[in-house]
Order: C-alpha cells, then structure tokens, then sequence
C-alpha cells in the first residue's frame, strides 16, 4: 500500500513540502487561500499525518510495549486493560506481546520492542534471571523498563508487586484454622519469583503452627489447569494423606478440582481448595474457590503511572510498589 505523503500534495500544488506542513499545522504565515487549497487537496487524497515519523523527529515514538508471560487466563488480561486505559489517556500507544512462557520468545520480544523504538516496556517476566542482561541492556540504551508482579530480583527497576510470602501465610495460617493439618502445596515452576515466596510461606505457616514439613506435599508444576489436573492424579496414586490444597494458581485449583471430583472425593468436606490470582474464573464452578485476589486494575494503572513518572524524569530513583491482595473466602475452604 502507497501511502500519500507531504511531498506528493506540494508536487501536486506546485509548492514547498514546508509550505504544505506549514499549511496543515496552520501556521499563521501560510496565507488562507493556501491553506484552504493543502487541505482540501489533503482530503481528496486521504492524507494521514506520519505520527512514527513525526515522533522520531523529536528522538522519541510515544509508544510502550506490553510483555507478558501469556493472555489465556484473565490475570494478565485485566492488567492490560489497566495500562492501556492510563497510557492512551497520556497520549501514548501501546504494543502488546507474549511470550508463552518462553525465554526465547521473550527475548523476541524485548528485540522486537527495541526494533520499533518503544519508549518503555512493561512486563511481566517468565524467568527471574535468563534474559537479565538483555532488560540491563535495553535499560542502557534509554528504554525504560517497568516489571510488575513476577519480577526480576537481581535488577535495580521500577516494580509493582504484592507482597506474595505474606499473603500466602495468611491463606495457610486460613487452611491451619479450619482445621486442615496435611497441605498439599501445588507450587508453580522454579523459574518464576513468586513460587520461591510462596513456597517459604507455606514452610513457615506450617512451623508456626507445629506441624512437621513433609517434601512429600510439596508437588512443583506448570501454572495452568490441564497441569493441575495431571498433579493431583499422579498425587493420588500415591495414597498420600492429605486434607487441602494451596494451589500456585487459579488454574491449578481448578484443574486440581475438577479431577478431585470425577475421583468422588467432596470439597472441602474431604478436601479444601484455595490459591492466587482470584479472577472470576474462580466464580464459575463449584464450589466456587478461595482466592488470594490481586488487584489487577490497580497494578495496572500504577505500572502505567510508574512508565510515565520514568519517562518525564528519568532520574528518578527506581522503587517497588507493594499493593495489597485481599483474601476471598468461599465455599471450597
């Protein structure tokens, strides 16, 4: 497609191009007879500003890429809505990625980004250290990178997170007054922050509480529900005691549901169910799951005013920004 240009409206009117971008951005000292002919002209043809070519005259795109680990479950959905509602309200454009979980395709990503010439990158990272010289190098070269919730420890950034070890405590310390005393921890992948945190939340809740650690209940996996479902069923072969679950995730607990249940085993009369994130997928079976809810529209709108307080100022001293999770009890504890 051949794009209609400035240059083709002044070959046409025999004048300047600084004439006719004069004329459109009505200068003063471009006569009205003449402004009148280059926009009509520019109608006629379907002129369209360059709005790329007009922001990198002034060595910047007014754009920010999205980065996020996947779009299937809601989580990362609603962040998205979030930040770009803040961002297009500030005049910027966004561009949104994933990286299915892959370090290599996120690297595709942060090069894509930096190919087009974004001038800042939020995202949620899918390996707490694989691609940490690339964000370090993208940093160098003056695009701005703000992380939120799964985050890179090890790097010195703008980050919007919730405090994942405390809230997880309080799920347990939840679980332990009900009388729950043999949890199964469905912990998500080694790669990823969170699953460190929760993991050490779940130790410690148990220890508070007197009750003996057993590796046994601690089953590592994939955060999704088709992962879920396979744990608990190679978990049952094991004739292993247990009374509850803490799910990494919302698709693990549902997974971990829906195959408890073909099993004939109740929730959360014979076992209770809880995990993070608290979308309304949570909602939406039965019994509906306790959750851990994140404040998805706020972490959103924070990572988004975080980008921008960064690109006005650069030299602003990078800082975390801990939002509160609030826990949703329901019918599956």
């Amino acid at each position: 497609m051949k794009y209609v240009t400035i240059k083709d409206i002044a070959n046409k009117l025999s004048i300047s191009k600084s004439t006719v971008s004069r004329a459109l951005a009505n200068d003063s000292n471009v006569s009205h007879e003449t402004k009148e002919k280059v926009i009509a002209l520019a109608n006629e043809l379907g002129y369209k500003r360059n709005e790329l070519a007009a922001c990198l005259r002034h060595n910047q795109s007014r754009a920010i890429g999205i980065i996020v680990p996947e779009m299937i479950t809601p989580f990362f959905l609603y962040v998205i809505i979030s930040i770009q509602k803040v961002l297009n309200e500030n005049g910027f454009k966004v561009i949104i990625t994933q990286s299915h979980e892959d370090t290599q395709a996120e690297l595709y990503n942060l090069q894509l980004m930096d190919d087009y010439r974004v001038d800042g990158i939020i995202m949620s990272i899918c390996h707490k250290e694989q691609n940490l010289k690339e964000y370090i190098r993208l940093e160098k070269k003056g695009i701005h990178i703000v992380f939120f919730d799964s985050v890179p420890p090890k790097m010195y950034a703008p980050k919007v997170i919730v405090d994942d070890y405390k809230k997880s405590f309080f799920m347990m310390e939840h679980l332990i007054r009900s009388g729950r005393k043999r949890i199964v921890h469905l912990a998500g992948p080694d790669r990823i922050p969170n699953t460190s945190e929760r993991k050490r939340a779940y130790k410690d809740a148990l220890a508070k509480f007197g009750i003996d650690y057993d590796p046994n209940l601690v089953i590592d996996g994939e955060n999704n529900r088709s992962e879920g479902e396979r744990l608990i069923m190679d978990f049952l072969k094991k004739d292993i005691s247990f009374d509850a679950l803490f799910c990494f995730g919302e698709t693990l607990s549902i997974g971990a549901l829906n195959y408890l249940q073909t099993q004939g085993i109740r929730v959360p009369e014979d076992v209770a169910i809880c995990g993070f994130s608290g979308t309304y997928l949570g909602t939406i079976v039965t019994p509906q799951l306790t959750a851990i809810q994140q404040p998805f529209e706020e972490m959103g709108k924070v990572s988004a005013e975080l980008m921008i307080e960064r690109l006005n100022n650069p030299d602003t001293p990078c800082r975390t920004v801990t939002l509160d999770a609030e826990i949703i009890i329901r019918k599956s504890t």
